[in-house]
Formats: structure tokens, C-alpha cells, sequence
């Protein structure tokens, strides 16, 4: 009741803007796949109107039960003010923080066996015709600094994700966001640090 998990498509995380009435990238539908568990964002605390617009997309979604610990919330519609379906994510709240996302191309896995096994961000193994497409990469990477500028103007104000991730570190995505929001002019420039006078008589 108190926590909710969203779990994003790779591919509208790196294009939000992308169509929903295009098939996205499935390669490994009914095969194995690895998730990196410390990529999973967490802290974020949501305020009224986006818990009810979640709310309001799972009671749409459901297929025969709704349940809630008060009757109230089990009509969520009626404090969305007629908002359209196609509205209810205009400001990206479903969206994980772009800024802490990171950018990965393959992994590997090697087996007790000494066999080494790999694929590719969207679960494509070696021999699939769009394995390790650098085209489309490339492209996907543009189009993704763009969305986390525009992320970041649209979540400005808003309470924040955290990660936990060897890797990088959390505090990487805030500075990110902020160079993003000062060139956006939401924020101030940075004020540079002071230089340090020696002093003549040391």
C-alpha cells in the first residue's frame, strides 16, 4: 500500500517521445534474461494527484478485481478532473530519473562451466539479425541526452530518485540534472570556486 514499482522499457527510457502504437524491441520474449538489481531507483516519494493517477491506470488496466484499504480510493477518476489517458504522464512522472540511467551496450556472463555467453541491452544474443546494432545505438544516445534535459525540466522541483550502484555514484545524476536545469536557466550558473591567494608573507 505504501510502495509502488514501476518497471520501464529500455527503449522509452532512451525515447520517451517514441510512439506507443509502434512495437517495441522484444528480442527475448519467452528466453532468459539478467536485470541488475542495484539499478533499481528508489526514495522517490509521490505526491497526491501521481498516486491517483496510478491508481486511476491500474483500476483501467484491470481485468476483474480493484481493492483498496478505503472505498474512496477505489475512484480515483473523480479527483483527475476528466483528464485524458494520454495526459496522465504529461509532466514524465512515470519515468525513472533519465539522469541515473545509465547508457549500457552488452554484457557478458561467464559460467561455472567456462562458457562465456553475452547480449546486448535489449536481450539480443549473438546471431540475431539486430544484435549489437551500433546504428541504432548511436542514434538511441542523442535522442537520449535530449530526454533527460527535457526530463529535467519537467521534474524540476520534484522529489528525487536514488540509486545504488558500484559503478557511479548517486550524487553523478543530481550534478547531471543540475548542468542540465542551469542551461535550461531554472537554476542559477554556478559560481565559481575562488582561487587561492598564497599569502606573500608565509
Amino acid at each position: 500500500m505504501d510502495s509502488c514499482l514501476i518497471i520501464t522499457h529500455l527503449q522509452l527510457a532512451r525515447n520517451p517521445w517514441s510512439n506507443p502504437n509502434e512495437d517495441r524491441e522484444n528480442a527475448r520474449i519467452f528466453d532468459q534474461t539478467i536485470a541488475n538489481l542495484t539499478d533499481i531507483q528508489f526514495g522517490r516519494e509521490l505526491e497526491e494527484h501521481e498516486v491517483l493517477r496510478i491508481n486511476h491506470i491500474l483500476k483501467q488496466r484491470a481485468t476483474r478485481y480493484i481493492a483498496a484499504a478505503n472505498g474512496e480510493w477505489l475512484f480515483p477518476e473523480r479527483h483527475l478532473d476528466g483528464r485524458h489517458w494520454t495526459k496522465l504522464d504529461d509532466d514524465w512522472f512515470l519515468l525513472p530519473h533519465l539522469c541515473k540511467v545509465g547508457f549500457s551496450s552488452m554484457i557478458m556472463v561467464g559460467h561455472t562451466d567456462g562458457r562465456v555467453s553475452g547480449m546486448d541491452e535489449y536481450g539480443r544474443n549473438p546471431g540475431h539479425p539486430f544484435f549489437n546494432d551500433e546504428v541504432r545505438r548511436n542514434s538511441e544516445f542523442q535522442r537520449f541526452q535530449k530526454s533527460k534535459l527535457e526530463w529535467s525540466k519537467r521534474r524540476f522541483g520534484k522529489s528525487m530518485a536514488h540509486v545504488v550502484n558500484q559503478m557511479r555514484e548517486d550524487s553523478m545524476g543530481d550534478r547531471e540534472m543540475d548542468y542540465f536545469l542551469r542551461e535550461a536557466g531554472l537554476l542559477p550558473p554556478e559560481e565559481a570556486t575562488p582561487a587561492t591567494v598564497a599569502d606573500p608573507e608565509a
